[in-house]
């Protein structure tokens, strides 16, 4: 028992896990909708566009919620106003917005006037999760899961049929906003404990693990949650044991999570066939 309680024994580990529930929770839940609306590729970008807004707010010793919040509103500003440049188009604008954002974080994060640590906000640093990031992050967290509860049946109204939604009185513009609002949010939630480089493989990766599982949303959901808290305890575990990065192991089991079930669905595909 002392394999399965030792890691546990110090404060910072204690947070960390704390932490991984709650990255887990809004990961699974909320990254079923990501990957199930193809938004994977907008939550890499929102992480990545708002890297300048992090490095600030740990320069200037704010949260770095808000720093991020400030930051993915930047980026979306941005986005918008290239977007309207005859000749670019919505894709390209974000490629071009969110590339010139992220280099320009990594130059702040790197200059040589910088405290030590901030370096840190690429790869995540989720063993020095303060009790205060447990707070923030868990407040946010429920917040996002409560807006998700109350907007599941119009964003699954919207995500069947978006022309018969509105008989039923959802509006699909509305819930594609709600759905980028609670995308952002939850980037925001996980950037605390992986970082901007890695924040895509809770939202996604476990997700993506479920839907090959399962058939039913719910079902779904349930499933992405229990493998992101699973994977991210077994990354813990990894990383005391093995003495390698925390926050790359959580990532690294996540994905890894997402292959087995691929070769599962697989391997039930070739044995249905025979």
């Amino acid at each position: 028992m002392d394999v399965l309680t030792d890691p546990f024994s110090a404060g910072i580990m204690q947070r960390a896990l704390l932490e991984i529930l709650i990255l887990g929770a809004v990961g699974g839940a909320l990254g079923c909708w990501i990957v199930l609306a193809e938004l994977s590729y907008g939550a890499e970008s929102l992480a990545h566009g708002m890297f300048p807004g992090l490095v600030i707010a740990a320069l200037a010793g704010i949260p770095l919620l808000l720093g991020g919040a400030i930051g993915i509103v930047v980026a979306a500003l941005a986005v918008a106003l290239a977007g309207r440049i005859p000749g670019i188009g919505r894709d390209n604008a974000v490629a071009v917005v969110v590339t010139t954002l992220f280099g320009l974080g990594v130059l702040l994060a790197l200059s040589p006037d910088v405290p030590p640590g901030i370096q840190g906000l690429l790869f995540g640093d989720i063993l020095g999760t303060s009790k205060r990031d447990l707070i923030a992050g868990a407040a946010l967290a429920a917040a996002l899961l409560v807006a998700l509860r109350l907007m599941h049946w119009r964003l699954l109204a919207v995500g069947f049929d978006r022309t018969s939604a509105r008989s039923l009185g959802a509006s699909p513009l509305l819930a594609d906003a709600v759905l980028l609002v609670l995308m952002a949010g939850a980037v925001l939630v996980a950037v605390q404990g992986l970082g901007n480089l890695l924040v895509v493989a809770v939202l996604v990766a476990p997700a993506a693990a479920a839907r090959l599982l399962c058939r039913r949303l719910l079902p779904m959901m349930a499933a992405a949650v229990a493998i992101a808290v699973v994977a991210g305890i077994a990354g813990l575990y990894l990383s005391y044991y093995a003495k390698v990065a925390a926050g790359a192991s959580v990532a690294g089991l996540m994905v890894a999570a997402y292959l087995l079930a691929r070769l599962g669905a697989l391997a039930a595909n070739v044995t249905a066939r025979t």
